[in-house]
């Protein structure tokens, strides 16, 4: 059943786009007017879709596009998802394509995802709309918030997951868990307890659902995905409601949803709909992707035990000026280097976003080729993080690259972990916090070892295929200052 889905899918979605398939093919004159990037469109119906998601299912997936690269250049035309695709390898070009969110080329998904998202929410959000949300979100993880409200929250979350762990563990699973009550609480104000748990396992079946067939008479993962979603959405309109009520009546909570009711706080205005898929989207940005780094940096940190040892003499150093259940500072925060090297070596192998789908609104000049209007192009942020010329010896994890003078590059065209341009991940200095977090309170309370050999692969979404099961224990370390 699942073969046929996905042969039907492919049948639906590529009607069209074989036809332009076989006008460009069969029409040198076409090519040439048109002067697209060099490529091939592989074969009729799907492109080479199956040789990018081949590799994407593998430990080395670069391969699919070093390959392109080194024949046709940084600009590259392929064939993709049923659409003819251009992807970009080069930094200068993402930066144009990301910085001309709006006006040359727009946001595009597929469907799957849109329609698990729903059609308000902030991924799918375009113009001036868009433009007011984002920075409504930014103004919700901006550092002095962080600061001053959220890094309590923070610190206690993860303490408190971190209590029930012993033996083995699953690292991913719990790292979910972590990310997803981080993200309820900032968002709603709810603490952990049955609803909140009933909530993310039905969080699990929407996101299974983003890289499916969107068709539900094919695909028993969509169609159980389209399920949740509703579960999900009425779960949150719930909250809304009661919410809306509790304003009204001057009962005020310091969190995102607060601001969506909010006209005075730069909210206002806004259906229970239309916050319930904003909710959604930003639920789903904070839980997976934060969760999926916090496994990853661990995984790196285990095969390399110096930069392990350094990390945890750092966190040492720091918990031995508090007490055992002191809570972390924002100066704490602060005096974490080594950390921060951490953070951003995780973000530039790992990828957790390898880059982002846009859309030609009109025909394109780009390094002297022509973008057709209506084509998807590719942003390649994978491709120029383990570039050999940004990075030397690009594909090994190396935090100390970041410290100083020690040839990593400082160009924000070069590392773009959280995208770039109008669309920039808003909450990009929240994960590092809450990453910094989680690091922190691991390596002072646990030592661990691998229970098992796992490995990492890249599609449909980056992660580790048996959820990387740790064996823990318990560290015991005297405190010289207490004693």
């Amino acid at each position: 059943m699942d073969s046929m889905a996905v042969f039907l899918s492919l049948l639906f979605s590529s009607f069209f786009s074989i036809l332009i398939f076989f006008l460009f093919r069969s029409s040198s004159f076409a090519l040439r007017k048109l002067r697209l990037p060099p490529g091939n469109l592989g074969l009729p119906f799907v492109g080479e879709t199956l040789q990018l998601i081949s590799a994407y299912k593998t430990e080395n997936p670069e391969p699919f596009i070093d390959e392109r690269v080194a024949r046709f250049g940084t600009l590259f035309t392929t064939h993709v998802f049923g659409e003819p695709t251009v992807f970009s390898a080069d930094s200068e070009t993402n930066r144009f394509i990301l910085q001309n969110e709006g006006k040359l080329f727009e946001s595009s998904y597929p469907s799957s995802i849109s329609n698990l998202l729903g059609r308000h929410s902030l991924l799918l959000m375009r113009g001036s709309l868009h433009k007011r949300m984002h920075s409504l979100t930014m103004s919700f993880a901006n550092s002095s918030i962080i600061r001053d409200h959220l890094l309590i929250d923070i610190d206690r979350l993860v303490r408190l997951n971190l209590e029930s762990w012993s033996d083995r563990v699953f690292l991913m699973e719990e790292a979910k868990k972590i990310t997803f009550e981080l993200t309820l609480k900032q968002l709603m104000s709810f603490d952990p307890c049955e609803w909140t748990e009933s909530l993310r396992k039905e969080y699990v079946l929407v996101i299974e659902g983003f890289f499916t067939i969107p068709l539900p008479f094919f695909s028993t993962t969509y169609r159980r995905a389209i399920q949740a979603r509703t579960k999900v959405a009425e779960a949150l309109s719930l909250v809304v409601r009661r919410r809306r009520g509790e304003s009204e009546r001057g009962e005020r909570k310091n969190d995102m949803l607060e601001a969506l009711l909010d006209g005075d706080g730069g909210g206002g205005g806004f259906s229970d709909e239309e916050i319930v898929d904003f909710l959604v989207a930003l639920l789903v940005a904070g839980y997976e992707t934060t969760s999926t780094i916090m496994t990853l940096a661990v995984k790196f940190l285990t095969e390399t035990p110096l930069a392990l040892a350094q990390l945890t003499e750092e966190h040492d150093e720091i918990r031995a000026k508090k007490g055992e259940s002191e809570p972390l500072t924002w100066n704490d925060y602060k005096s974490m280097p080594f950390t921060q090297c951490v953070v951003n070596e995780t973000l530039r192998v790992a990828n957790i976003i390898s880059g982002v789908f846009r859309r030609a609104m009109t025909d394109v000049n780009i390094e002297g080729y022509t973008i057709p209007k209506g084509w998807k192009v590719f942003v390649s942020f994978r491709a120029v993080h383990l570039d050999h010329d940004h990075f030397k010896d690009a594909r090994s994890f190396n935090p100390w690259r970041w410290q100083s003078n020690s040839g990593a590059t400082s160009s924000g065209n070069v590392f773009t972990p959280f995208g770039g341009g109008p669309r920039r991940c808003p909450g990009y200095e929240l994960a590092r916090v809450e990453l910094s977090v989680f690091l922190h309170h691991l390596v002072t309370r646990f030592s661990w070892v691998p229970a098992e050999e796992d490995k990492l692969v890249f599609f449909p979404t980056t992660r580790t295929q048996k959820r990387y099961p740790i064996n823990v224990q318990r560290r015991n370390v005297s405190n010289p200052c207490k004693e």
